[in-house]
């Protein structure tokens, strides 16, 4: 179906009917990437929806076709973009982008003086946010709000994480701050510019995810041969 027949808009409570195949869905996309997201349960879906903090795809028939929300934390100076999920159908057609746009207009209504950031392991990702604004920043100029490290910890990535004391994992952070920012142009014409530098940078952390694991997993096997082994 092309992009121009899908309805994007703001979630309503009747649209909790599909919170159950969104984090199925959200859960599946994180599985298949190999890396991880915070997992979130249809309740906590269902929360958003009715608080009006959320964006919902879908066709002209009701097919479920993208979802987004809007966390807000340290008492309300970020505003996280989260959970950003196409059904597989629908990829690669140029909504998540439409999504994605829709989501930060909320988010500048809603909450117009916040710091508005994302979390990121993906470079299609990282140019949809490039081109509203966003631009790629360290970890420590993100919320310090415990509750919002908290939920990184159903992420399979949560153990690098905290061995980097919250300065760097695998996925790439990136910020709009609306008393300090470049205007898209600017961070569209960055990211086109570095878009290479990036790919490899991303790349680098994925294959450093996989010595971390490939050392974790030889550390519990020895610990097994040790503790059954001792001799």
């Amino acid at each position: 179906m092309e992009q121009s027949n899908i309805i994007v808009r703001v979630a309503l409570p009747q649209d909790i009917i599909y919170a159950t195949i969104i984090t199925d869905e959200m859960a599946a996309s994180a599985q298949a990437r190999g890396t991880g997201i915070a997992k979130r349960s249809p309740e906590y879906i269902a929360q958003k929806i009715n608080e009006g903090k959320a964006v919902i795809a879908h066709t002209p028939d009701n097919v479920w076709v993208g979802f987004c929300y809007i966390e807000a934390w340290g008492h309300d100076e970020f505003v996280a973009n989260s959970g950003l999920i196409v059904a597989p159908a629908f990829r690669k057609t140029g909504i998540a982008k439409s999504i994605k746009k829709n989501i930060f207009d909320l988010s500048r209504k809603k909450y117009p003086h916040a710091k508005i950031f994302g979390l990121t392991t993906g470079l299609a990702v990282m140019k949809i946010n490039s081109d509203l604004g966003y631009e790629p920043v360290t970890y420590s100029e993100l919320t310090d709000d415990e509750n919002f490290w908290a939920g990184c910890k159903s992420c399979v990535n949560y153990d690098i994480l905290m061995s980097k004391d919250r300065k760097n994992c695998m996925c790439t952070a990136m910020l709009y701050d609306p008393a300090d920012h470049y205007t898209p142009e600017e961070t569209a014409t960055d990211f086109k510019k570095n878009s290479k530098i990036y790919e490899r940078f991303m790349r680098l952390k994925q294959n450093r995810l996989i010595q971390y694991l490939k050392k974790k997993k030889s550390t519990r096997l020895h610990f097994f041969i040790n503790l059954f082994f001792p001799f």
